[in-house]
């Protein structure tokens, strides 16, 4: 395990965007599934997201980064030398000593890394065909301002790109990087419950939000679900509901129990996707995609969902919940993504900072000519 300041990599252009006579560049955010050089995470260090239980969750953080590292390059955030210490030690006691595990002292407020960190998109441009990997950085408020202060997380997409040496693109609105999830191939899933919230976004109509992240992210349709499962204090990020698994395939959580309070919208949103087509006019695969039973934690219903998988280059990180639910979900996923390990691991602590893997997670997507 190592600490790097700065590695150089191919870049486009200054702004990554306005290349100043080739033409501007065609940029896309590949799927998930498709390699990564790396994956990039924030170091947990503030107790008040987990509440009486944050001894608990650093062996479970450990667990999930000694399965990254058997994938690929893991890069974690930490605020300064003495909190590298700490982590060294945390994973050096849990196993995960081997693989290529690289520290930044980027300071953060929480771990939350899907959400505060850099949305990766590979660009190409009229001068060169050697796609260039460049960061966008969009404005973060915790959630609508629901967890202050998050200035420390709003510096962290800038500070990535930096350390990558990669061009920097601002996304100039608030968007979190669970808020959305891509096909690689022009399909963008959201709902409107996060994106339209006024929390986020109050100048800007639905129509604004659609074009700026097609153009940023290169996605030529967004695609609308309603909101999100009780105990999201997201608004609805869509990394809890529904998550492309193919380019033409959606699974879509569903909650079995009609008393259940997440089983009507999880319904609605069911019904949306399955009325959906895609740029050619075909429908999309939905298949339905089981919800563990209720988390609850002193008296508080929490987002406990499998949709909050994780997709690696050689394993798929799984929240479980201890239930034979458990061993369901990861059949399934396991039919998608034959050729990787399905790891699950016990999540219920996890749960009470109101998230799992993919929200701890981002991807960092391979290129070639990369280093």
């Amino acid at each position: 395990m190592t600490r790097i300041e700065h590695t150089e990599y191919t870049d486009i252009t200054a702004d990554g965007l306005t290349p100043p006579t080739e033409g501007a560049p065609t940029c896309r955010m590949p799927a998930e599934w498709e390699p990564h050089q790396a994956t990039w995470l924030s170091w947990p260090h503030n107790q008040e997201t987990w509440p009486g239980k944050f001894h608990r969750i650093l062996p479970i953080y450990a667990q999930m980064v000694a399965a990254l590292a058997r994938s690929e390059t893991v890069h974690i955030n930490v605020n300064d030398s003495a909190m590298e210490k700490q982590a060294c030690a945390c994973l050096e006691a849990n196993g995960a000593v081997q693989g290529d595990i690289h520290f930044h002292h980027i300071p953060t407020n929480d771990a939350w890394c899907r959400d505060h960190g850099a949305i990766f998109v590979v660009c190409t441009n009229e001068k060169t065909t050697s796609p260039a990997l460049v960061a966008t950085d969009w404005e973060y408020n915790a959630w609508g301002g629901k967890y202050p202060p998050y200035d420390l997380d709003n510096q962290v997409a800038a500070r990535m790109a930096e350390t990558l040496g990669v061009a920097c693109h601002a996304g100039e609105m608030v968007l979190e990087g669970g808020s959305v999830d891509v096909n690689g191939k022009g399909l963008l899933l959201t709902t409107e419950a996060c994106l339209l919230n006024p929390n986020r976004n109050p100048t800007m109509e639905r129509e604004q939000i659609e074009q700026r992240v097609q153009q940023v992210l290169g996605v030529e349709r967004v695609l609308w679900l309603s909101g999100g499962i009780a105990g999201d204090d997201t608004d609805g990020h869509i990394d809890n509901l529904a998550r492309f698994v193919a380019p033409d395939t959606v699974i879509a959580a569903v909650e079995e129990d009609p008393t259940d309070e997440n089983y009507t919208p999880l319904q609605e949103n069911l019904a949306r996707l399955r009325a959906t087509r895609d740029q050619a006019g075909n429908p999309l695969r939905v298949i339905e995609f089981p919800m563990p039973p209720a988390v609850v934690y002193r008296g508080e219903r929490l987002p406990a969902s499998y949709a909050n998988f994780y997709i690696a280059n050689r394993v798929v990180l799984l929240p479980c919940y201890n239930h034979p639910k458990d061993a369901q979900a990861a059949s399934m996923l396991q039919a998608f993504f034959p050729e990787r390990e399905i790891v699950c691991i016990d999540c219920i602590d996890l749960a009470w900072g109101l998230g799992a893997f993919h929200c701890l997670t981002q991807q960092v997507p391979g290129i070639s000519g990369y280093r």
